[in-house]
């Protein structure tokens, strides 16, 4: 079973690096108002996130290049940057070095015990492969949040 969950990884992860790349960069920044964020923040979300997760549960020795953390970290927004954001040709490089280093992962690492549970909310997690498997539903939801925006800020 863990290997279909790399599997799934690899596969969800190289749709978002496509789908990312297909998209024009004048549309990264446009913030509609029904959403907190924009698709360059999401982008940027699902390489810091899952970052975080993969080195909470597993050796992962992918480093997110410095300040991406308070761009796209939770609680982050566009309207509070004051820094210029990566390009768009950066945050694909970035994610494609992400899934250089997800070929790396085995099913057994999976099945190790975290070092100490993770509790997210409601969710708890004390193996490896529990959170590296919530780590790609994070990553698939915003990738369908990167669709639905591109769908209305493509009508504005």
């Amino acid at each position: 079973m863990s290997s279909s969950i790399i599997h799934s990884a690899k596969a969800i992860h190289n749709m978002a690096i496509h789908q990312i790349q297909s998209i024009p960069e004048e549309l990264f920044d446009i913030q509609a108002p029904q959403f907190n964020n924009t698709i360059r923040w999401h982008a940027g979300h699902i390489i810091v996130v899952l970052n975080h997760f993969l080195s909470m549960s597993i050796p992962y020795s992918y480093e997110v290049p410095e300040g991406y953390k308070g761009l796209f970290g939770p609680g982050t927004k566009p309207a509070d940057w004051d820094v210029t954001p990566p390009t768009k040709d950066e945050l694909v490089q970035q994610l494609s070095e992400q899934l250089e280093h997800l070929s790396e992962v085995t099913p057994d690492m999976l099945e190790e015990t975290l070092k100490s549970p993770v509790d997210l909310g409601s969710k708890h997690f004390e193996k490896a492969g529990e959170l590296f498997n919530f780590a790609l539903l994070h990553e698939a939801m915003h990738l369908g949040n990167i669709s639905s925006m591109l769908k209305v800020v493509k009508t504005m």
